[in-house]
């Protein structure tokens, strides 16, 4: 495999780096500095959707015909590392990632028209309504009921871990239409509007004192037939679509290498008892080292899965390999930030937002006022999107044979 660019993705790198340092300002790198968790604030993050979106950028993973950018999988690699480089926010992929490549690739001209502007201008807020109290990794065994009567879908039962449920406008849920044949074959897909009186958004505040997830109950909710996502019972072949995009389309090696440079310079200022600073203590070193070790073998293999994707195939079960070691790198960097604080990343401010509050001066620098809750937040990691078990168990079957 070439693992170098070519002379264009290179022309096209400086292209992109031009345009960041040009367009993404300074308040919205300190908004995403200052995120516990992996989705910024909406008002931060829709800010930089629509600079995207004026330029044309803001949906690189969606065919050109649909609005997307048209670039190949390694442009998009390139352009995720130099935003991740230059300090941008991470854009919600609720609506550009999981819901748009859905309605791209299942939709009717109808749906499209309707629902693909909205994302793309970030003017339509998306919460994806998946797992449920009982149904997190066995989703399949999913029991929220929607019932046809006329020209609508009746809905009953509840979604939890929804992200940003309180900001959404629309919610993309699987629902159970058939019980009476194999729970994989009577999923639907439906799209469902959350301004309606049979929907309920109940907060769930995690330990790091952040606002993210929720609790959904439907109670009689309504939506109609033309917001079903191609036909009954194909739910569970969207739902594996949309994972498989999810997995294949994300990179995160970018944001981890960023996070171990800013770890590199903080250890050089940082002070140590026994060696002045913290990037002369051998041990300290030593686990950098072997993190910035596994971030860039892991940057090497979604190089190759780009290289997969490029030639039209699917990579498999690499995907899994990625999401399972991506979780884990970033939970030890969370871990190294604290070490390298000390008692200043102990804090744990309740104010939320981090930024723009009128909440007490932070301990210390602003890296210290965001650590712990970071490292708290992000204790999900290996548990969101595919728990670290479930991963495992992927690989083991589909590459081991076990």
């Amino acid at each position: 495999m070439d693992m170098d660019f070519s002379p264009e993705d290179l022309a096209f790198r400086e292209e992109v780096r031009a345009f960041l340092a040009e367009s993404l300002p300074e308040h919205l790198k300190v908004g995403a500095r200052r995120t516990p968790g992996v989705f910024v604030e909406p008002d931060i993050g829709l800010e930089w959707h629509k600079i995207l979106y004026r330029k044309g950028w803001v949906a690189p993973h969606w065919p050109k015909e649909d609005g997307g950018t048209g670039w190949t999988p390694t442009q998009r690699f390139i352009f995720e590392k130099e935003c991740a480089l230059a300090g941008a926010p991470a854009l919600s992929i609720l609506g550009l990632r999981l819901v748009g490549p859905v309605i791209c690739h299942f939709g009717t001209q109808e749906q499209k028209d309707r629902f693909l502007p909205g994302i793309l201008a970030g003017e339509v807020y998306w919460c994806q309504g998946y797992s449920e109290p009982g149904s997190g990794s066995d989703l399949a065994s999913l029991k929220t009921a929607a019932r046809l009567e006329g020209d609508e879908y009746v809905i009953n039962g509840s979604k939890i871990w929804t992200t940003h449920a309180h900001h959404a406008d629309w919610i993309f849920a699987l629902t159970r239409t058939n019980p009476e044949v194999k729970k994989q074959a009577g999923i639907t897909f439906l799209l469902v509007p959350m301004d309606q009186p049979g929907v309920e958004v109940s907060p769930i505040v995690s330990m790091s004192g952040d606002h993210e997830v929720n609790q959904v109950f439907f109670t009689d909710a309504r939506t109609g037939v033309e917001n079903r996502i191609g036909e009954e019972g194909q739910g569970w072949t969207i739902a594996k679509f949309l994972l498989e995009n999810e997995r294949g389309g994300s990179c995160f090696a970018p944001r981890l290498l960023q996070g171990i440079a800013e770890l590199e310079e903080l250890a050089r200022t940082q002070p140590s008892g026994v060696n002045g600073a913290m990037a002369k203590d051998p041990r300290f070193r030593d686990r950098l080292a072997r993190a910035r070790l596994d971030a860039e073998a892991l940057e090497v293999t979604e190089l190759r899965i780009l290289a997969e994707l490029a030639k039209g195939r699917q990579p498999g079960p690499q995907t899994s390999l990625c999401k399972l070691l991506g979780s884990n790198i970033g939970q030890t960097l969370d871990t190294l930030r604290l070490d390298l604080l000390g008692y200043d990343g102990l804090q744990l401010p309740p104010e939320r937002p981090l930024y723009g509050n009128e909440g007490p001066e932070p301990v210390g620098s602003e890296r210290a006022q965001i650590a712990m809750a970071r490292y708290l937040n992000n204790r999900a990691a290996t548990i969101f999107g595919g728990s670290d078990e479930t991963q495992k168990n992927i690989i083991a079957k589909s590459v081991l044979g076990l």
